[in-house]
């Protein structure tokens, strides 16, 4: 009898050790829950680097995520999307991210790190998370293409208000810089390249980047092997418009060969636009 109750008071203190065992592991794998004086430090230091937090409120919304996950991008830090109490450290011990190109007004886009910065003439003013091309083949209406996010020096030289839809997809206030390719607004935009070769924004941006890119804004696209400056064109305004003329004129027509022997003979005819989103 006594050994029997020995068993069954070994069985209880096993599983109550048990329980408490899981218990404990749960609650450390369980983010800190952060306090909205927290975050509103997180929000303001993120905001001072750089970062597009948006309203600096203590509320953890979308815009936060997002400024959060471009300083996760571009620190080298796991992409969670997680305000942690060792992101909060990792943020306040961090400083402001440096363009690749200073002295004049313009958009950088590093396809290394997947994050568009906007530049004045010394800092970057405004720093989004983005989405580029996936490299990866497509088919659309028969062709295929690759999914791929062109590198050089561009210009803004046509841009689109609220939504505009293709075969592609849909895009928000898009800003085309080459081709088929613009940055533009988009609900989906993962830690990695997704698109078919435009670079995507958080759609709580779209609007006002907008704004700040008008039509002969000089925007960079870049990785680790090739960058391209375009400082030739931010210190001579007469070059710089030529090129945007040249870039409009070519991507607004195409010429077609007629059916003889005299290719000089070709028609320019309207180029029909493609969004690739």
């Amino acid at each position: 009898m006594n050994g029997l109750r020995m068993k069954v008071l070994f069985r209880i203190c096993f599983l109550l050790l048990s329980t408490a065992t899981i218990a404990g592991a749960q609650q450390k794998s369980r983010p800190e829950r952060l306090r909205a004086e927290q975050i509103k430090e997180a929000e303001r230091r993120l905001s001072n680097l750089g970062y597009w937090t948006g309203p600096v409120d203590g509320r953890f919304d979308p815009a936060t995520r997002s400024a959060l996950i471009a300083f996760q991008k571009l620190e080298g830090r796991p992409i969670t999307g997680q305000l942690t109490i060792g992101e909060l450290e990792a943020i306040r011990n961090s400083g402001s991210p440096r363009p690749r190109e200073l002295g004049y007004r313009h958009v950088e886009v590093d396809l290394d790190h997947q994050v568009l910065l906007i530049v004045t003439e010394e800092v970057a003013v405004r720093i989004l998370p983005v989405s580029t091309g996936t490299g990866k083949p497509f088919v659309d209406e028969g062709q295929t293409s690759v999914a791929y996010t062109p590198r050089g020096r561009f210009l803004v030289y046509r841009k689109g208000v609220g939504w505009e839809s293709g075969p592609l997809g849909s895009v928000y206030y898009p800003n085309d810089i080459s081709g088929g390719v613009a940055i533009h607004g988009s609900r989906s935009v993962p830690s990695e390249p997704a698109s078919h070769g435009c670079i995507r924004i958080p759609m709580f941006a779209a609007r006002e980047v907008s704004k700040v890119m008008p039509v002969g804004t000089i925007v960079l696209v870049y990785d680790k092997v090739s960058f391209v400056s375009a400082k030739e064109w931010a210190e001579n305004p007469k070059l710089k418009e030529t090129a945007l003329t040249n870039i409009a004129t070519d991507d607004d027509y195409v010429v077609e060969a007629p059916a003889t022997k005299h290719k000089s003979l070709g028609v320019r005819k309207p180029r029909p636009k493609v969004i690739r989103a």
